[in-house]
């Protein structure tokens, strides 16, 4: 039941990871006069689209855009049933977003709604300088942010509407944007390629098919689109046309098909209403694993594995437990010498690593609950790893098994009590910074039963960086944890480009 897909949907991770995405004055034109030349070509208008699986359609989502003197106004809409632990689960995201008529961005609006308290997210950007980032969860006290820009800001989301927007798309043209990585907190490129140009079928229309009890398309239009692929994620990938408007566009097996209405929203209530059982073959977690070729003994001391059909470049699987040699993964249990802590708490590890040990959004370390816990859990203890063992045993005791599918929020763990890898791992970092320890978020893959499962865990600074994990009750962790990625829900997005292409091929085990 701790099963879980650490990027369980596109819809939640792709808006959490594109809250702070940023682009250079060049990423339209220089000239901000042509700026304005092509904002005069947006037209309003709303587009509507089949959020599909498998040729089953599991929700709706549209898209409009409002024009006035001094405004463009985009608003984006998103609801799906997602097949998650066996159960469809509903999660709904909607973005607005303000943009003056120079294509400049003024202010957003996020808002995200899964299981659990609901994600707010206010943007406002004071002259081109500075973003003002506001992030609340429920009922919570939100938690704001001033972030330095180098120019408009532009959320992915109205990425296609920026391309289409500057000179006609040619097949083969490749061009770099410079974007603000959450991960790092700096800039970043993103390759961009127009891959492809071809004509799609659209239905301008609807009528309602008495024997099917469903809405049909009709009145077909022909229309042009381009193949717009980005090198990595962050950045849009999928068809366009000449407005910049979404055609078709496919992440961890799903697809957004433009369609009426009728087709888009009446047939996807009609079929919500009669929902079923999930079959394996469309769970998250059971079609994003991967195999094993060699069943794994337990608690797995040394593994080393070869990763291909994926690039590599990127990811964080070289340090400490592990060394990344071309293809071939080592991955090696901590001995009990590297447990041996060099600080000792209370504030030992704050002077060593304050980043580590502060509170971030979602991670709240100073609430008063949180830290009265960690007292109570670790009482006079002064060892690093003594206290970090202790916490982990009280997590890993204290939550029910269960599949969540929303945003993970510490305060809300302790509250309900329950929860996957996700809630698991963020209680913990939680309750060890708020005891004194250097504790981070580590994201891969992990091996149950035959497969490799999408994963998170927690990783402690003891003699360095040691990988526990309070959802199977391991400490340290056993070697069959392969770490892809550090950091929470905006570095996990970088997993998505391991989703139905990583191959792992288990070479031996100890």
């Amino acid at each position: 039941m701790s099963r879980r897909a650490v990027v369980g949907a596109i819809i939640i991770v792709a808006w959490l990871a594109g809250l702070a995405v940023l682009v250079r004055r060049e990423y339209f034109r220089p000239q901000i006069e042509r700026l304005a030349e092509a904002a005069l070509r947006v037209n309003p208008g709303v587009t509507y689209y089949g959020v599909m699986q498998r040729g089953q359609q599991i929700g709706f989502a549209s898209s409009t855009i409002d024009t006035t003197t001094t405004s463009i106004t985009v608003r984006d809409y998103l609801v799906a049933d997602l097949p998650v632990g066996g159960q469809r689960r509903r999660a709904s995201a909607t973005t607005n977003v303000t943009l003056s008529r120079a294509l400049r961005m003024r202010d957003f609006e996020l808002s995200v709604d899964a299981e659990g308290p609901p994600l707010r997210a206010n943007g406002r950007v004071e002259g081109d300088s500075v973003l003002l980032l506001t992030i609340a969860m429920g009922t919570e006290k939100p938690d704001t942010q001033r972030i330095a820009l180098d120019g408009p800001i532009l959320l992915p989301t109205l990425v296609p509407l920026a391309i289409a927007l500057g000179e006609q798309p040619k097949v083969g043209k490749e061009f770099n944007l410079p974007v603000f990585d959450p991960k790092s907190m700096g800039r970043k490129d993103i390759a961009f390629q127009i891959g492809a140009e071809s004509l799609f079928v659209l239905n301008d229309s609807a009528v309602f098919d008495s024997s099917a009890a469903r809405w049909r398309g009709t009145l077909p239009d022909t229309i042009r689109a381009w193949q717009i692929l980005a090198d990595t994620t962050g950045g849009f990938s999928g068809w366009i046309d000449e407005q910049g408007r979404i055609v078709q566009t496919s992440q961890l097996g799903f697809e957004l098909e433009r369609l009426p209405y009728a087709v888009a929203f009446e047939n996807w209530r009609i079929q919500s209403a009669q929902r079923a059982a999930v079959s394996p073959d469309r769970d998250i977690l059971e079609t994003t694993a991967i195999a094993a070729n060699k069943r794994l003994q337990r608690d797995v001391k040394r593994l080393r594995v070869r990763l291909s059909s994926v690039s590599l470049s990127g990811f964080d699987l070289n340090g400490q437990r592990q060394r990344l040699s071309l293809d071939t993964l080592i991955v090696l249990r901590e001995s009990d010498s590297a447990l041996a802590a060099s600080y000792s708490l209370p504030a030992g590890g704050r002077l060593l690593d304050r980043q580590h040990t502060r509170k971030e959004p979602l991670i709240q370390s100073e609430a008063p609950a949180i830290r009265s816990l960690a007292r109570r859990i670790v009482g006079a203890e002064r060892d690093p790893r003594r206290a970090a063992e202790m916490i982990n045993a009280w997590v890993h005791d204290s939550l029910e098994k269960r599949i969540t599918f929303g945003v993970p929020n510490a305060l809300q763990v302790l509250q309900t009590r329950s929860g996957d890898c996700n809630e698991h791992t963020q209680l913990f970092v939680a309750l060890a910074r708020a005891a004194g320890i250097p504790t981070r978020i580590a994201a891969g893959l992990v091996y149950v039963d035959g497969k490799f499962y999408y994963h998170a865990w927690p990783e402690v600074r003891l003699a360095d960086w040691t990988a526990v994990d309070p959802t199977f009750g391991q400490f340290p962790a056993d070697a069959a944890h392969l770490r892809f990625v550090l950091g929470g829900l905006a570095q996990q997005a970088e997993l998505l480009r391991l989703m139905g292409n990583l191959r792992i091929d288990v070479l031996d085990m100890q």
